[in-house]
């Protein structure tokens, strides 16, 4: 009977070294799991640093399109005797915190527009005109409706330096509309007579042009193709 105490010392140490490799395998395959995911990463979010170092920025290289329509120009005599005078007045109501439109009406951040057709560019009495309507004024006598027109149509790109800040009515049909006003406002400017002719020979010519310009270039797109 005496050897039972070494057979519990043999069974103690045998249990011993098995659970030392458990704990051992166990760390052991957690370590290759750490690598193996690692690994994984790269395979799949694997970095490829740019040729070039920057934001690529896509430019189109194409140029082509339609020519911007040209406007014909306005027959006055035709125009003016049917346009619509009270839509007009309504148009120059967004005009009117900067000019006065009343006889004998103050001067505001632009000058009193009563009678401004038919009379000189930058001539209105006590208002401090700019130097480009100054220099606009040496040229043209008076404010006729071409002039008007084209004025009215985009003020800083048509006098250059003017202190008239507003964009321009893009419409045509409102310019004649707010011109037939104004007309009325103590103007002596006369209506010339109708000359349509004139305005279909300008239409004509400019869609002449027009096709002239999609002509040229039909063969650069059929070549493109």
């Amino acid at each position: 009977m005496t050897p039972a105490p070494r057979l519990r010392g043999l069974t103690s140490g045998m249990s011993d070294e098995l659970g030392f490799n458990k704990i051992a395998g166990a760390v052991l395959a957690t370590g290759l799991a750490i690598v193996g995911l690692g690994e994984l990463s790269n395979i799949v979010f694997q970095y490829e640093p740019p040729a070039k170092p920057g934001y690529a920025i896509a430019i189109s290289t194409e140029t082509g399109g339609a020519a911007a329509a040209v406007e014909a120009p306005i027959d006055w005599g035709t125009e003016l005797p049917k346009a619509d005078v009270a839509a007009g007045k309504t148009i120059t109501a967004k005009c009117q915190s900067c000019h006065n439109f009343d006889q004998g009406g103050p001067n505001m951040t632009g000058p009193n527009l009563y009678g401004v057709l038919g009379r000189p560019p930058g001539s209105h009495p006590g208002f401090a005109y700019s130097d480009g309507m100054k220099a606009f004024a040496a040229k043209q006598p008076i404010w006729d409706y071409e002039h008007i027109n084209d004025f009215i149509t985009a003020p800083q790109k048509y006098i250059d330096g003017t202190k008239m800040t507003f964009v321009g009515l893009k419409q045509r049909q409102d310019r004649i509309n707010v011109i037939a006003y104004l007309h009325t406002l103590g103007s002596a400017l006369p209506i010339p007579k109708p000359n349509p002719a004139a305005t279909a020979t300008a239409a004509g010519g400019a869609g002449a042009s027009g096709a002239a310009a999609s002509g040229a270039a039909a063969p650069a797109a059929a070549a493109k193709k």
